[in-house]
């Protein structure tokens, strides 16, 4: 009876030993046709939920035709991808905690964060934490700061200074009253632009935010920045938000331009409005669907069968972006050993396959920014249409 005790207890244990090794295989990013947990916390509920959907939208394509063609191998092992989101509300110290979250919890050796205030929060212990950051904002600080393990997807919206500005002074006005997001993100974007807009001839008559986390009702600060009597209206942050603003702005009269950030998207903006009436003489980035081109044609049919709407460029460069990432695993050799794959992102990015460039991109720069061709998107006599940066 001993003897069949000791047998019983060693086969318990010998099962728990297997059961436990599988385990710990099938849930490492590293493992024999293993899986490896791509990480997201952003914005998916408050005012700024629907731009966090559009960004989470285009990693949830690309990992599921990844994982639908056979995942990819790396080193001779076969891996698929899982994607594990979190909620941050657009708040950074939300932003942080998931981050920790889930490199602690689902071992995610990338973490995409789509709002300059999250990413300055991970930027605090990603390295320590040994993650990489799929940086989704156009804010320049978050590369120049150098931290190594940090990807900035779009590119840098100071680009946009200058040539929108042009734009704006020369069709409506040189007077200009500021009214962006009051995120950091937001701070920084007028922190540039009140420079640019005064080199260039011009006056700056309000300044403003607003805060589209606690906002809803914009009539006072609107009223406040018309009684100035400005051309031009710098308004910008989330898509829906931003379209309520320039609808106020309208009610109470206003006749101007829109110099619009890049978070907020045209096409968006007047799917909000139910048109593009009040969007006249707006100026603000190209929106992806008048961008389409035979390499990004069959990704945006794709979004529209899938989604019903237009895919925005958050969907856009968040799809191309899990391409990218997964081509540098590939070129590096390992799918976990951080330093390695960021070693290797350019590598990547040239072999992303020419159906999945949803943009031209074809350079990361030294900093760790994705470069591309600036598109310039304006509306004229209702339609929005691209206009070289050099007119």
């Amino acid at each position: 009876m001993l003897q069949f005790k000791k047998v019983f207890l060693y086969s318990v244990l010998m099962l728990t030993l297997v059961l436990s090794a599988c385990s710990s295989s099938s849930s490492s990013s590293g493992g024999e046709d293993g899986v490896v947990n791509i990480g997201f916390t952003g914005p998916l509920s408050g005012p700024a939920a629907y731009y966090g959907e559009n960004a989470l939208s285009g990693l949830e394509m690309a990992v599921e035709e990844i994982n639908e063609n056979g995942g990819f191998e790396v080193d001779g092992k076969k891996h698929t991808l899982n994607l594990v989101s979190l909620d941050d509300k657009y708040l950074p110290n939300e932003a942080g905690s998931n981050a920790k979250r889930l490199v602690q919890e689902n071992d995610t050796p990338i973490v995409y964060v789509p709002h300059s205030g999250g990413i300055f929060a991970t930027q605090v212990f990603n390295q320590q934490d040994k993650f990489i950051i799929g940086a989704y904002s156009s804010e320049p600080a978050i590369t120049e700061q150098g931290n190594p393990l940090t990807l900035r997807i779009p590119p840098k919206y100071s680009s946009y200074i200058e040539p929108f500005s042009k734009y704006q002074m020369e069709r409506f006005g040189k007077k200009i009253a500021m009214l962006p997001t009051a995120t950091q993100y937001g701070k920084d974007w007028a922190a540039l632009l009140e420079p640019g807009w005064k080199e260039l001839g011009g006056e700056v008559v309000y300044k403003g935010s607003i805060d589209f986390s606690k906002d809803t009702d914009y009539f006072t600060i609107v009223t406040n920045a018309l009684k100035k009597n400005p051309d031009v209206l710098f308004v910008g942050g989330p898509s829906e938000p931003t379209a309520l603003v320039m609808k106020q702005a309208r009610d109470l009269g206003f006749e101007g331009g829109f110099l619009i950030m890049d978070q907020a998207k045209l096409d968006e903006i007047q799917a909000v409005l139910g048109g593009a009436e009040l969007t006249e003489g707006s100026v603000g980035v190209l929106p992806l669907i008048n961008s389409k081109y035979e390499g990004n044609e069959k990704f945006i049919n794709d979004y529209i069968e899938k989604h019903e709407k237009n895919p925005g460029s958050e969907a856009g460069y968040h799809y191309l972006s899990v391409y990218l990432f997964v081509e540098a695993m590939k070129a590096a050799g390992t799918v976990d050993d951080v330093d390695k794959i960021m070693a290797h992102v350019q590598e990547g990015l040239d072999n992303v396959p020419d159906d999945k460039k949803i943009y031209d991109i074809t350079e990361i720069d030294k900093q760790g920014g994705l470069e591309t061709y600036l598109r310039m998107g304006v509306v004229e006599d209702g339609e929005i249409v691209e206009k070289s940066v050099e007119e």
